[in-house]
C-alpha cells in the first residue's frame, strides 16, 4: 500500500470512544536536543501525561485501553531501537484494529494524542514534502535507483547494460562478502569501444523507469550524475524529473544520496 492510500485510511478510521494513540516522535541523532538518547526521556513524559490526563477522568475501560496500546508501541519502538532515523510515526489502538507503524528520514516534531481518530495532520504535511520518490544516478553502463518513502531508502537498484545483447537487467545488490556492487571507474561498455548516441543509450530504461514508478507509487523522480549522463538520461525519459544535479553519487552511501538529492 502506498503512503497516500494508506494516509486516506487512516482519516476515514474512527471509533465510538477515545481509542487511537498517534505519536510523532523526534530521534534525529544529529540533533543536539538529542543527545544521549532524550527522545526516550520525551516518550515516556509524553505517555506519562496523557494516562495522567486520562486517570482524571476515572474511566476504567479507556484507562485500559491506552495501557494496553501504551505497552503495545514501548515494546515496538525498544525492540527496533537500533534502527532508529530521524524520526517515528505511530498510530495504534489496543485491539489490533489500528497499526500503523513509520521510521522515518525526515524531521518530525514530538506529539502525543489520545483520540477517536488518528490525528493525522503532520503526517500529511511530512508526506506533501517527502512523497515516494526515485532518485536516479545514470552512468555509462550502469544505472542505480534508490526507492524512497518519507526519506527512507525502501530499496537500493542497479541495472547494468549488457553490449551483446544491447539490453539493461537487473544487477545482483551485493557481491559474495556482501557488499553492494558499485560501477567501475571506467565503464566495460566504454573499454570495449562501444560507439552510441547517449540518450538512445539511455532510452532503453524507459520501460523499466515507467514499471518502477508504476509498481513503487512513486509521486516524483529525481536525476543525479555528472552533467553529460544527467542530460543525456533526462533527455531519454518521457516525464521530467523533479530535479537534476549534476553531481556523482553512484558510490555513495544510499543515506548520503538521500541528504544530497532530497534534503537540498
Amino acid at each position: 500500500m502506498t503512503i497516500d492510500k494508506e494516509i486516506q485510511a487512516l482519516k476515514e478510521f474512527s471509533c465510538s470512544d477515545r481509542c487511537v494513540l498517534s505519536i510523532y516522535l523526534d530521534t534525529n541523532p544529529a540533533d543536539p536536543s538529542q543527545l544521549k538518547g532524550a527522545w526516550k526521556i520525551h516518550l515516556k513524559s509524553g505517555l506519562k501525561r496523557l494516562g495522567e490526563y486520562l486517570e482524571a477522568s476515572h474511566d476504567e475501560n479507556e484507562i485500559k485501553a491506552f495501557n494496553e496500546v501504551k505497552n503495545k508501541v514501548m515494546h515496538e519502538i525498544e525492540e527496533n531501537g537500533h534502527v532508529l532515523r530521524k524520526g517515528i510515526v505511530i498510530f495504534a489502538t489496543a485491539n489490533d484494529d489500528l497499526w500503523s507503524v513509520h521510521y522515518v528520514q525526515v524531521p518530525v516534531k514530538t506529539n502525543f494524542y489520545w483520540e477517536n481518530h488518528p490525528v493525522t495532520e503532520q503526517f500529511e504535511y511530512m508526506y506533501k514534502a517527502y512523497p515516494e520518490a526515485g532518485i536516479i544516478m545514470p552512468s555509462f553502463g550502469e544505472v542505480r535507483i534508490l526507492d524512497t518513502a518519507m526519506g527512507f531508502v525502501r530499496d537500493d537498484l542497479t541495472f547494468k547494460y549488457d553490449p551483446v545483447s544491447e539490453v539493461w537487467g537487473e544487477k545482483k545488490k551485493v557481491d559474495a562478502k556482501g557488499r553492494r556492487a558499485v560501477a567501475d571507474s571506467k565503464s566495460s561498455v566504454l573499454e570495449s569501444g562501444y560507439k552510441v548516441n547517449v540518450s538512445s543509450f539511455f532510452r532503453g530504461m524507459n520501460t523499466t523507469i515507467e514499471q518502477l514508478r508504476k509498481k513503487r507509487g512513486w509521486r516524483e523522480f529525481h536525476v543525479a550524475g555528472e552533467a553529460e549522463m544527467a542530460n543525456a538520461f533526462t533527455d531519454s525519459l518521457r516525464d521530467l524529473p523533479a530535479s537534476c544535479i549534476y553531481k556523482n553519487l553512484n558510490n555513495s552511501k544510499s543515506s548520503e544520496v538521500v541528504n544530497q538529492v532530497l534534503e537540498k
